[in-house]
């Protein structure tokens, strides 16, 4: 099991949030609310949603993301995604 480093996975969320829904970047902060602050809805959610699988390789349940609200939140959904073998 390798170890996940938060920072990386930050950065993939990051670059997911630019590369799809055209996002400055400066206003990606892990505690970037993902409805108010950057403006997603439960449509680029989903869009968000299977890019991330598509870049991990790995199932995301829709209840593991059900309470997803921050950029911070993703980070930490994904990063615990990834410890799993």
């Amino acid at each position: 099991m390798t170890d996940v480093n938060k920072d990386q996975v930050f950065e993939q969320v990051k670059d997911a949030l630019v590369e799809l829904f055209e996002i400055d970047a400066a206003d990606i902060q892990p505690e970037a609310h993902l409805y108010t602050d950057l403006d997603l809805d439960s449509i680029d959610a989903v869009d968000l949603v299977v890019h991330l699988q598509n870049v991990t390789g790995k199932k995301i349940k829709p209840a593991e993301f059900s309470t997803v609200r921050t950029v911070d939140d993703v980070v930490t959904a994904v990063a615990e995604l990834l410890k799993e073998s």
